[in-house]
């Protein structure tokens, strides 16, 4: 694999929006994120805590930590002192987790609400009405060490590209109705976290903001 050609490849389909690469390294060793650092990448997202805290433990500081997959509370205070941004949080309690865990480390962690907007059962996420009750929650007013900056969303896993936009679309209007309604001061909602590999282009075009894709970077994911 070409790791740098691939990177330059993806910034230049890209083109001129503002779209953020979150180069998904979960599963890949620590040589190969050396390599796409090498190339200029300076975002990566991985999936478990633990893994990702022994990387980040070998690898240059100014990297920026994205924690991509689902989050269980126990595992948050593994990566509360360095982790940039959380993509994957579905419930109250664990973003009080990640507030108290933050707190100890004298920090505001930034995170995204995770929405499920796929067809499959398998992915988690708020639905509208959970989204909405959260964001006017009291509760979370009083969050001082997390700030709320936007919303991630998986697609359905299918060849069926009209599914997938309506998918998107769906995710990219409801961004847009509750930037609309936010009053809280710890909210902020300016990115959306929607496409992969095999997607990402369709999420450009319907307002994406950020990207995550491993294995159009690194190759086919390493089974783990």
């Amino acid at each position: 694999m070409d790791i740098k050609n691939n990177i330059e490849e993806l910034i230049n389909s890209l083109g001129s929006s503002n779209c953020k690469l979150v180069a998904v390294s979960k599963t890949k060793p620590v040589s190969a994120i050396k390599e796409a650092y090498g190339a200029g990448q300076r975002i990566f997202g991985e999936n478990k805590a633990q893994e990702m805290t022994e990387k980040q433990s070998e690898l240059p500081e100014d990297i920026e930590w994205h924690m991509i997959g689902h989050l269980q509370r126990n595992k948050v205070k593994y990566i509360a002192p360095y982790v940039s941004l959380i993509h994957s949080v579905d419930s109250l309690k664990l973003l009080k987790e990640i507030n108290k865990q933050a707190k100890k480390n004298n920090r505001v962690i930034n995170v995204l609400l995770q929405i499920h907007i796929a067809e499959e059962d398998t992915k988690f996420g708020l639905d509208k009405n959970e989204l909405f009750e959260l964001l006017h929650s009291l509760e979370l007013t009083e969050l001082n060490n997390v700030k709320i900056i936007g919303l991630m969303g998986m697609a359905t896993f299918t060849e069926d590209k009209d599914q997938i936009r309506r998918e998107f679309k769906s995710l990219a209007q409801l961004f847009e109705e509750s930037k609309r309604d936010v009053q809280a001061e710890n909210v902020e909602l300016s990115e959306l976290s929607m496409g992969m590999s095999g997607d990402y282009k369709i999420a450009l075009e319907e307002g994406s903001t950020m990207i995550r894709v491993g294995s159009s970077i690194f190759g086919e994911r390493n089974n783990q």
